[in-house]
């Protein structure tokens, strides 16, 4: 088999926010009184130097700029930003660029400088309007700033947005989390992304763990979630994300159906398949640190790059792809890993055993509701097996 040029994004990090939230496991940074924020942008451009070559006539389908904060950026930076990356990669007629902002950050008329500078999708973090939780949460704004923020949005005429929301917060019930949902659903977002609490290493929360909602009740909340949303014309299409019509997130679309993407700032990760090096697939990470990041972004040794082996490739695949509920087809697995499908025989027999996976759809695959549930579970057996140990 032949590995074929998937469609190519652009991820950008923008390391700093307000505040480090205690949950928080993203390479963020507590914001110096005063941003460098054009000798970012002068680093963000330098470094994408280093991965032009792995563009090979491609236009970018997407761009998305998450942190972070990216919001704290001004609207001119972002906008000099974008100039220069079309002046060195086409963009796509219908290309999605989308900006993730903290509603506590804006400043009246700002979106309106980033809808100028191209910005035309974007991404809030509202993940509560419980006044108390978002404290827990250490979140610099309030429910009202949640709302006054959409009205940013729309007197902007950016109509495209997404709010993001968290479940199984400290001491919710099921009634709270709905209700989070019900507020969401009021402000009429284009998407919704609903993810639950997770206690990750390096964290306040993981060393200092808040009293958690009992994990059958988090189920409910989730499974209560999807019905709401789905009566009110949201249609699920990842575990965590909700889409009105014709409004998913190209970006991530991109990443779970095993797309390319260029990683571009601190700590940002890429993943690119380079048939000019003999079709492989690469991996890219950049210096996680914002001063040493901007000391060293022109130079290629900044990265750390590696190459997937082929005995990776199905986990790396099923790790993106089986989140999606309407899976993937055989084809596409076949052109961005290179591998023939046959090779997964076994495990594919062994998870329909287990009613984690069906074929619903000529050629198609996706995990089953139960698969789902256990989605881990699943994503685990196409782990390559373990060399054995030397006796």
């Amino acid at each position: 088999m032949s590995l074929v040029l998937p469609p190519l994004s652009l991820y950008v990090h923008m390391p700093w926010c307000v505040r480090k939230c205690p949950y928080c496991d993203f390479n963020s940074h507590a914001a110096p009184e005063l941003i460098p924020q054009a000798q970012y942008i002068d680093a963000l451009l330098e470094d994408l130097q280093n991965d032009v070559p792995a563009v090979q006539g491609r236009a970018l389908t997407s761009i998305f700029f998450g942190g972070g904060t990216p919001s704290l950026f001004g609207p001119e930076q972002i906008g000099r930003l974008l100039e220069a990356v079309r002046q060195q990669i086409p963009f796509d007629s219908e290309i999605e660029i989308t900006l993730e902002a903290n509603p506590g950050t804006i400043e009246h008329g700002r979106f309106s400088g980033y809808r100028d500078a191209g910005v035309n999708r974007v991404s809030l973090g509202a993940q509560t309007f419980n006044e108390e939780q978002l404290r827990l949460l250490g979140r610099i704004h309030g429910a009202r700033d949640i709302e006054r923020a959409v009205e940013e949005l729309r007197q902007a005429g950016i109509d495209n947005f997404n709010l993001d929301l968290m479940y199984g917060l400290p001491a919710q019930n099921v009634a709270q989390a709905l209700r989070d949902v019900g507020a969401a659903l009021a402000l009429q977002p284009t998407h919704i992304s609903q993810y639950q609490l997770t206690l990750e290493p390096g964290t306040v929360f993981y060393h200092r763990p808040p009293p958690l909602p009992d994990p059958d009740d988090c189920w409910q909340m989730q499974i209560e979630s999807q019905e709401l949303l789905a009566a009110r014309g949201y249609e699920q299409y990842e575990v965590s994300a909700y889409a009105r019509s014709g409004r998913r997130s190209r970006h991530n679309l991109n990443y779970w159906q095993f797309g390319d993407y260029i990683g571009i700032g601190a700590g940002a990760h890429g993943k690119l398949t380079r048939l000019d090096e003999g079709e492989v697939i690469v991996r890219t990470t950049r210096y996680k640190q914002p001063r040493e990041y901007m000391s060293r972004a022109a130079d290629q040794r900044m990265s750390e790059r590696r190459v997937v082996p082929a005995v990776d490739m199905p986990f790396e695949f099923m790790l993106n792809s089986l989140r999606l509920i309407d899976g993937f087809d055989e084809q596409q697995f076949e052109s961005r890993t290179g591998l023939p499908f046959s090779t997964l025989s076994r495990i594919v027999a062994e998870a329909q055993r287990k009613g984690l996976f069906e074929l619903h759809a000529p050629h198609r695959w996706r995990a089953t509701p139960t698969g789902q549930r256990f989605l881990n579970d699943l994503q685990e057996m196409f782990l390559p097996d373990p060399e054995p140990t030397p006796a």
